[in-house]
């Protein structure tokens, strides 16, 4: 306790420090202001007992609504929030593998990147101008006609209060934007992914507040001491995930000796550090996306069985599917990130060599092999991390505060707190004061 205090004292009289920690802070309250500021024209009294309100709980509208901090079910200005952003990023890096002219942009260093950046913002605001008026027309068939006051009490047509409220929606969603390309460069930490996890963070009190009044208040379900046995196991759940998070496989690499002058250059050994979870929380997203299209056929009455199975989120076919289609995420993600080719290119150019192993095309199979080998385990984690909140559920979790037991929203607040106090740590070794930790360094997702 005392070494926290005496940290917390070092961080603030960094100036930089201070300031940029300050600076990140006031730009995510005025996200979270924004957050609950109703689209102009509707209602938002009539909007807590809605349709919208109660599937905005689970299913992939939950997901978008835990990645917005409720912004998505509650009808608000930044109801897309950053996820049109990260889609278009998505689609942007998977054409970095496929499309040369993108893998040429991402072998161009700062003027590509910027380039890719540009791309990525008008790619963004394609994908609002589809998912804008899709948000609008789940508005208009999930929430009473009369919240649209603009409609019926204003005298507005539907069709430009559609298109007003789109162009509202595409600018919340590039304000959003713009905050986290602020944080990121004036602030700590990543700022979109900051951005997300603090709209996590908010349904955290919700979702606590309803399992304290469900074990509290409903009888059978265990009373304090089960709520304190969750809160135990919840505790180990996020030790497990920041172990998967920062473990690495580190590959031996060694740089051969040159001598220039009266300098000698290389000879040293230095290490790879191939990630057991290089995929991050991009399987679980891709393979909820997926777990959703059995709900199309629902409509249909010969498929209406399928569609029930399978929508069923604490049912074993759903689970098992969840799982596999996790697994084979995590594979197809780290073979589209991880290219074992270009890091071989890269040390042989640079002199180095993995110790019994021939530089070039053995040295791409090796690394390939290696990284096969630890994606193995990292991926069963992910999908057991996955299917974890399906188990709470049935264990008589409130669904709301079961999310919190794994999946997308577990992974996230691990991995950008690690990241921010990397950075954190990072200022404060750099003025010489110690760390976070009494021994070694905190690491990030990097690895590093």
């Amino acid at each position: 306790m005392k070494k926290l205090i005496q940290t917390i004292k070092n961080i603030f009289k960094i100036e930089e420090l201070r300031t940029r920690i300050l600076y990140t802070l006031g730009l995510l309250v005025i996200y979270r202001l924004g957050s609950f500021i109703v689209l102009p024209g509707i209602d938002s009294a009539l909007i807590a007992n809605s349709e919208l309100a109660q599937r905005s709980s689970e299913g992939l509208m939950g997901l978008l609504n835990m990645f917005s901090g409720g912004a998505f079910g509650s009808a608000s200005i930044f109801a897309l929030g950053v996820m049109p952003y990260i889609s278009a990023s998505i689609v942007i890096q998977l054409l970095g593998v496929f499309v040369p002219y993108f893998r040429k942009l991402q072998m161009e260093g700062e003027s590509g990147r910027r380039k890719m950046n540009q791309y990525t913002r008008f790619l963004t605001i394609a994908i609002i101008c589809i998912q804008g008026p899709a948000y609008i027309a789940t508005l208009h068939s999930q929430i009473p006609e009369a919240a649209f006051v603009a409609v019926h009490q204003l005298g507005w047509s539907s069709f430009w209060f559609n298109l007003v409220s789109t162009m509202i929606l595409l600018g919340g969603t590039m304000f959003v934007m713009w905050l986290g390309e602020r944080i990121t460069d004036r602030g700590i930490g990543n700022g979109i992914s900051l951005i997300i996890m603090i709209g996590i963070i908010a349904r955290l009190p919700h979702a606590l507040i309803a399992e304290f009044a469900t074990k509290f208040n409903t009888p059978g379900v265990g009373g304090p001491l089960i709520l304190i046995v969750e809160l135990v196991i919840m505790f180990f759940v996020f030790i497990a995930a920041i172990a998967i998070v920062q473990a690495v496989r580190k590959v031996p690499v060694q740089y051969a000796k040159r001598v220039i002058g009266n300098k000698q250059y290389g000879g040293v050994r230095q290490y790879i550090p191939l990630k057991i979870n290089a995929a991050g929380v991009m399987p679980i997203i891709f393979a909820q996306a997926l777990m959703m299209i059995p709900m199309i056929f629902a409509r249909f009455e010969a498929t209406q069985g399928f569609a029930a199975v399978m929508s069923n989120y604490t049912g074993f076919w759903y689970n098992f599917t969840f799982f596999i289609l996790v697994v084979a995420f995590t594979y197809f993600y780290t073979a589209v990130t991880v290219n074992p080719t270009m890091m071989a290119d890269d040390m042989r150019k640079n002199g180095g060599f993995i110790p019994g192993v021939k530089p070039g095309k053995k040295t791409a199979e090796y690394l390939g092999s290696v990284m096969d080998r630890v994606t193995l385990p990292g991926s069963i984690f992910l999908a057991l991390i996955a299917i974890l909140p399906a188990f709470a559920m049935k264990l008589g979790v409130n669904n709301q505060f079961a999310s919190f037991f794994g999946g997308t929203s577990l992974l996230i607040l691990v991995g950008v707190v690690l990241d921010t106090l990397q950075q954190i740590e990072s200022h404060l070794l750099m003025r010489h004061y110690d760390g976070l930790m009494k021994t070694g360094r905190l690491k990030g997702r990097s690895g590093m």
